[in-house]
């Protein structure tokens, strides 16, 4: 026969109770078990916590603070530009001067055969046209110069100047004339001081405006001015002008910006003019190497002399 099973031995959780349902120890293991978890759950929530307070909050940002950045930028950026343009335009002035002491005698030398030869083909043509051509290439040889210059500033379209005339006939220069306010001015004038005198300020700022008004009212007595004096009695009269409403933070913002945008906007109409200039068209050419630009210009200025010496020596010969 064979052996019987051996049967489990009762325990706790078998033992007892309705079928399916576990028993009180199983009951107390679970809820153990759910305490440990939610213990758990809590401490790394706390954890977190911790660690999130510790680290660095981030302000929100202000509504100004978009545009405070653009304005740094903007303001950056013009710098630059300005630096730009300046090294730019000392580079043309340079260039300029350059040119000028080099290549100054070679123009000015073909100047002169210009004008010798238009006098020599007028001397042997004698047609009115030609005369006028020599005038003109002659002129541009001499430049009349004006009177003032002649004279050193003595004389002018009018005449000599007082100082000169004084020089010249030994007497002194005449005082300007005295002026003698009216009895209607000196009134206005003392009692527009009696009221805005700036010893009747209590605040700075007053002190201030009035010392600023009082400049005015004695510079209009000083010439007997009485029609100012009297818009000067007016405008005290009516008070001081309200001082215009304080923009915000954000329209000083706009403001400064369009400012830049205007500053930017000029000086690129002094850079392009510097660049469409002549010598800024020649510097364009050879920016690395200028000097050799020059020594270039030069060669063909000497050869264009070489024609001009050429052709004037044909026609007076």
């Amino acid at each position: 026969m064979p052996e019987a099973e051996p049967t489990q031995p009762e325990t706790p959780e078998t033992s007892g109770g309705e079928a399916g349902r576990p028993a009180p120890e199983g009951r107390l293991k679970d809820q153990l078990k759910e305490r440990l978890r939610a213990r758990s759950e809590e401490r790394r929530e706390q954890a977190a916590g911790q660690s999130a307070a510790q680290a660095p909050r981030e302000e929100p940002q202000r509504p100004e603070e978009r545009l405070e950045r653009a304005v740094r930028a903007a303001e950056q950026a013009l710098i630059e530009y300005e630096i730009a343009l300046e090294t730019f335009r000392v580079e043309v002035e340079n260039f300029s001067r350059l040119h000028h002491q080099k290549l100054g005698p070679m123009y000015a030398r073909l100047d002169e055969l210009d004008a010798r030869i238009a006098e020599a083909t007028a001397a042997r043509t004698g047609d009115p046209e030609d005369l006028r051509k020599a005038e003109e290439a002659r002129a541009r040889v001499m430049p009349m110069p004006g009177v003032e210059e002649l004279f050193h500033g003595w004389m002018d379209d009018e005449g000599l100047s007082p100082e000169a005339a004084s020089m010249l006939t030994e007497q002194s220069v005449r005082p300007p004339q005295r002026v003698r306010p009216g009895e209607e001015a000196r009134k206005l004038y003392r009692e527009l001081v009696r009221k805005a005198h700036p010893d009747l300020a209590q605040e700075e700022g007053e002190r201030q405006r009035r010392e600023e008004f009082i400049t005015r009212v004695n510079a209009a007595y000083a010439r007997g001015d009485e029609a100012l004096l009297r818009e000067l009695s007016e405008e005290w009269a009516a008070g001081p002008v309200p001082q215009e409403q304080r923009l915000t933070r954000s329209e000083e913002l706009y403001a400064r910006l369009e400012w830049l945008a205007q500053r930017k906007e000029l000086l690129s109409v002094l850079a392009k003019e510097l660049e469409e200039s002549a010598i800024g068209g020649m510097l364009r050419l050879a920016p690395d190497d200028p000097d050799t630009l020059l020594d270039e210009i030069a060669e063909q200025l000497l050869a264009q002399v070489a024609e001009r010496e050429a052709e004037l020596a044909r026609l007076t010969a």
